[in-house]
């Protein structure tokens, strides 16, 4: 039995919604102002572990349709490119991270460097490839373009039903 949590905008408050069944179609009103078409949110969970100090928590703040505009037009985009081409995939990926914010590595970005400058992706594979597995990618709090620049929003300790 599925719980939602949606956003309403004008409110600044999460809300929690009950269902019976799995529904990933309905969207709530706001029980508070009213407000139609809540923005559904990824919901935060815990887990077993030791968090980072500076660990980014993309429930808070994280704005989902900015990332799903971002995932179209990467989709619309990598349409029309030639994936033989490495310049036209780095310019791909740099589009790509520019609209979502997200901040790549160091080793990442010079992968993609050296892909802007022509070189073939299986050789930077093969130089790069053991670096990247472990790299951290991060959003970059400073492009404001995945959060939203506002006062983390508060939760409504009621449970609606969907």
């Amino acid at each position: 039995m599925p719980i939602y949590e949606f956003f309403c905008e004008s409110c600044n408050v999460i809300f929690s919604f009950f269902s019976a069944k799995v529904n990933t179609e309905k969207v709530p009103a706001c029980p508070q102002c009213g407000r139609e078409k809540l923005s559904k949110q990824i919901s935060t969970f815990a887990t077993i572990g030791k968090a980072e100090k500076n660990e980014l928590n993309m429930a808070d703040g994280f704005d989902e349709s900015k990332m799903e505009q971002a995932f179209e037009s990467l989709m619309k985009e990598s349409e029309n490119i030639n994936e033989d081409d490495p310049r036209q995939m780095a310019s791909l990926m740099r589009s790509f991270t520019s609209q979502t914010g997200i901040k790549l590595g160091d080793t990442m970005e010079e992968a993609i460097a050296r892909m802007e400058s022509g070189e073939d992706p299986e050789n930077v594979e093969k130089d790069l490839g053991h670096l990247l597995e472990g790299e951290n990618f991060s959003f970059d709090l400073a492009k404001g373009s995945v959060r939203r620049r506002r006062e983390k929003p508060g939760y409504d300790e009621k449970l609606y039903e969907l």
